[in-house]
């Protein structure tokens, strides 16, 4: 190990001299320098290879280095270890998902929902309070533009953004540290068919809630939402009941949403949560510990979906592609 080291370095540095010469040169035959003297050398050299090094680790953004797009996430959980690639299609997903690794902020994260056939999410905190301070102190933004495309569906093993619900979200933006991982379930063409429906039901009340003829009535909407006396609770069902009214309108009139039988070979034979596809960012999948997600899935939840005992992510951390 040791002698391939050396030879790496001598061979670095081989690579360096060429370069540093042939600079050298060029410069000399410009008339730009008189002559190559030794000093020079050394010096043009050190310039060089700090030029080249800084490009190689170069900021992509702030926390996120040009070589950290190549590596893949290890989540070391309590349960095990369970590696994620990012893709390189959704940059802004995978670029805040690499800085919120190389910050910290997974160390110590909840797995706070674990539904069996479905999903795991996580993003709570352990301890909230110095996870916010945390939050502020990187100046994370409130949330991550959604990144849907038609490629990336939602399959067993897809890493997909979480994020508020379209009532509250009309652009579908993602949770700035939330995510889930699907466990998911195999399909037949009749359950395909009813995840078609719900797709595009969600479709077209966000097309109904996002439609200039109705921004009134959101915005209202929106602002009574957290009142809860007896008339802002009526008012806000009458226009959710408006709304579900101009959905089913609104699905007779759009291009409805098919899914593409590649996706469906996929989820009749392999699984997933069909039901989200195209309402919700996939900007990733597991390579290695479907088993771990397997097993935290199957643990004991309370109502809310939270298991009974902590399954936590003791840290997340960038490590080097095996392929």
């Amino acid at each position: 190990m040791e002698f391939r080291k050396k030879r790496e370095v001598r061979k670095t540095y081989g690579i360096f001299t060429l370069v540093q010469n042939w600079v050298i040169l060029n410069l000399h035959s410009l008339k730009l320098i008189q002559s190559p003297l030794p000093f020079m050398k050394s010096s043009l050299f050190t310039v060089i290879l700090l030029v080249l090094l800084s490009s190689c680790n170069s900021l992509v953004e702030s926390g996120v280095h040009k070589k950290d797009l190549k590596k893949d996430v290890a989540l070391l959980t309590s349960e095990g270890t369970i590696v994620l690639r990012l893709y390189d299609d959704t940059p802004l997903h995978r670029n805040n998902f690499l800085r919120l690794v190389n910050e910290g902020m997974y160390d110590s994260i909840l797995f706070h929902r674990a539904i069996k056939d479905f999903m795991i999410q996580a993003g709570q905190a352990a301890n909230s309070d110095s996870f916010e301070a945390k939050k502020k102190l990187i100046n994370l933004p409130d949330s991550i533009p959604k990144e849907v495309t038609a490629d990336h569906f939602h399959k067993r093993a897809a890493l997909g953004a979480a994020r508020p619900g379209d009532d509250t979200n009309p652009t579908q933006s993602s949770s700035n540290i939330h995510f889930y991982l699907v466990q998911g379930k195999v399909y037949t063409d009749s359950t395909l068919a009813i995840a078609e429906g719900r797709i595009n039901k969600m479709l077209a009340y966000n097309a109904v809630i996002n439609s200039p003829e109705n921004a009134e009535m959101y915005k209202r909407f929106k602002s009574i939402a957290n009142f809860n006396t007896e008339n802002t609770m009526d008012e806000h069902k009458i226009i959710k009941d408006k709304f579900d009214s101009l959905t089913l309108i609104q699905e007779q009139t759009i291009e409805k949403y098919s899914i593409p039988n590649s996706h469906r070979e996929v989820y009749k034979t392999i699984g997933g949560a069909a039901h989200l596809d195209q309402n919700y960012t996939v900007f990733g999948e597991v390579i290695s510990g479907m088993e771990i997600v397997d097993k935290i899935a199957a643990v004991e939840t309370n109502r809310s979906d939270k298991p009974e005992e902590d399954i936590l992510i003791l840290s997340a951390q960038l490590i080097k592609r095996k392929d």
